[in-house]
């Protein structure tokens, strides 16, 4: 073993060490072990920032970027309320939600589809009364499974595309993922399903800010126009889609108060008092197309300044103190709109814009990101820790819809490349307004980036040392008595060891060139075991650390570190024995 190879042997060790150990975040680990690679000089000056131009970065921040737009847009919750209103039972409602976080894993980042569907299982737990730890895993490893399915679906998927491509002039097309995908995620969807009573039931015992503040119950107004689709429905029909988190306090129709009996059929001018949390007021009003309380303020892209509601406190000096939005003409003195009031102990009988605001009263204003912080400093408004509001704001429903679609088509059809196809989309996002450019930035997981970028030229030292001949030598030693299919499962069951200390991405920069030599030293084809490097690394269901679909789970659903082998060992035993004769099938080693 030459100096070189000792070195970067050496590196990588520390560097996985230190992601175990746990005590540094992961993307400083990566820039430590680039700088050390850099010292001992095993990657070169010139090539120690080449990792930052990678495709692999470009492509995971605009699919965190398209994956947000889609979010936001609100579709995903429609849809269910459309198609699937009445659904009760546990095991219908899982199997709904691991068959579509599957297959929108599939086309999007899967921790975006992840993210999307999340709010979906806490709708159906409430609905079933089943703890919702008993959804978030299953759907996290479904997650996993469906972005096998395609290229684009997983980071892995993309690396092994690029590393055929050096190897045999070929890279892997859009779809050659889905025929193993498929299969490995139909059985692991069934296998879900009926292995679900292996995952505890938890209950989460420090909510976070953001849930302990949703539970606010806000109190607001929306008037029916000519072009809301409530009109002619019942108001029990405008309330379904806040599953139960709202209630309508009154209908004021002509001047006249009425009770908001449930089979009430609501009329144009109509205006409803609502009261609710303030995602179930979001998804009420913007479902029936109701009209809030105050004037709607547009965005004005020529000045640069975006529209956002925020949530203040009335101190005891403020201005609005005694008085009504009505008699303070909030919009036409200070630009901004009130959406909402909370009143601790109190429902609110009043419209909103003649409600008589108090000190203590919590309000949900909106208003341009450049001049809210001034006007609330002005009015006496303390801000509340910052999060998503979504009332209020103007969310285009398809727009995401057919920019992530128009995606798909051009890197399918290899009209452009990945990175440039998910690169637009992202784009457009932003030109359409879909998504804001704050929230676009909050959805670009910066470390993931930088930790991605790092890891590049670290990886490639096994490579260019012949580290990983090396190591290939070894595990052909090891094989060489074995049959193809011994020598796979080898290959797969490391990179499944691997996975659970190294980012997948990263797992596959590592795994890929060994599995490469391995396969050329047994006088194999390399396709099937660059695939089962891909399904190594995708399939880490033994630890929260592995992958960002797993750790996105373990706060809300209440995990502990040794709940995951209890579901995610007998799954990965189930992986390893189907993937090995399904790739051997699909992908022949002669």
């Amino acid at each position: 073993m030459s100096l070189p190879q000792i070195l970067s042997f050496a590196v990588i060790i520390l560097m996985m060490a230190g992601f175990v150990w746990d005590r540094v975040r992961y993307d400083i680990v990566a820039c430590l072990a680039l700088l050390a690679s850099v010292a001992v000089g095993i990657v070169p000056f010139d090539k120690a920032f080449s990792g930052f131009s990678d495709d692999i970065v470009i492509i995971v921040g605009s699919a965190l970027v398209v994956s947000a737009g889609v979010a936001r847009s609100g579709i995903i919750n429609r849809a269910v309320q459309k198609f699937f209103p009445n659904l009760t039972g546990f095991t219908p409602q899982m199997a709904l939600l691991l068959v579509t976080v599957a297959v929108m894993s599939a086309f999007i980042k899967n921790i975006g589809a992840l993210a999307i569907m999340m709010p979906m299982a806490f709708q159906f737990s409430r609905r079933s009364g089943v703890p919702v730890s008993r959804y978030l895993m299953p759907m996290a490893f479904a997650a996993l499974l469906g972005g096998l399915m395609t290229q684009i679906g997983t980071s892995p998927n993309i690396v092994v595309s690029r590393m055929r491509q050096e190897i045999t002039g070929e890279s892997f097309t859009m779809f050659d993922f889905t025929a193993v995908g498929g299969i490995l995620t139909v059985t692991g969807i069934l296998s879900l399903l009926l292995l679900h009573r292996l995952v505890p039931e938890r209950v989460r015992q420090n909510p976070s800010l953001d849930e302990a503040l949703e539970l606010s119950t806000y109190s607001s107004d929306a008037t029916v126009t000519e072009k809301s689709t409530a009109l002619g429905k019942t108001l029990n029909t405008i309330l379904k889609p806040g599953e139960g988190d709202i209630a309508a306090t009154a209908i004021i129709r002509e001047g006249r108060r009425m009770a908001p009996l449930p089979d009430v059929t609501v009329q144009k001018g109509d205006t409803i008092l609502l009261e609710g949390t303030p995602t179930a007021l979001a998804h009420v009003t913007e479902a029936a197309g109701l009209k809030l309380s105050g004037k709607p303020i547009q965005q004005t892209p020529a000045a640069g300044e975006e529209i956002t509601a925020v949530e203040v406190v009335v101190t005891i000096d403020s201005r609005l103190a005694g008085l009504s939005a009505r008699r303070l003409a909030l919009f036409h003195s200070y630009g901004i709109n009130l959406l909402a009031v909370s009143r601790q102990g109190k429902r609110l009988a009043e419209r909103l814009s003649e409600v008589n605001l108090a000190p203590g009263d919590v309000l949900m204003v909106q208003g341009g990101t450049k001049t809210l912080p001034s006007t609330l400093q002005e009015l006496g408004l303390l801000p509340l820790a910052q999060r998503q509001i979504l009332l209020g704001s103007r969310r285009r429903a398809y727009v995401p819809l057919i920019i992530l679609a128009a995606a798909m088509i051009a890197s399918a059809t290899g009209a452009v490349p990945v990175a440039t196809a998910f690169f637009a989309a992202a784009v457009g996002m932003l030109l359409f307004r879909v998504l804001p450019l704050g929230d676009a930035y909050r959805a670009v997981d910066g470390p993931i980036l930088v930790m991605l970028a790092a890891l590049i030229p670290v990886s490639d030292t096994l490579r260019t040392t012949g580290g990983s001949e090396l190591i290939a030598g070894w595990l052909g030693s090891i094989a060489s008595g074995m049959p193809a299919y011994g020598a796979l499962a080898l290959i797969l069951v490391s990179a499944m060891a691997v996975t659970p200390f190294l980012n997948n991405a990263a797992t596959v920069l590592v795994m890929a060139p060994i599995a490469v030599s391995f396969a050329s030293a047994l006088s194999y084809r390399p396709e099937a075991f660059l695939m089962a490097v891909a399904i190594g690394a995708g399939c880490d269901f033994l630890t929260p650390i592995g992958h960002q679909c797993n750790t996105l789970v373990m706060g809300p659903g209440g995990y502990r570190f040794s709940d995951y082998p209890r579901l995610g060992l007998p799954l990965s035993l189930l992986i390893i024995l189907v993937s090995v004769p399904a790739l051997l099938q699909v992908w022949p080693v002669r």
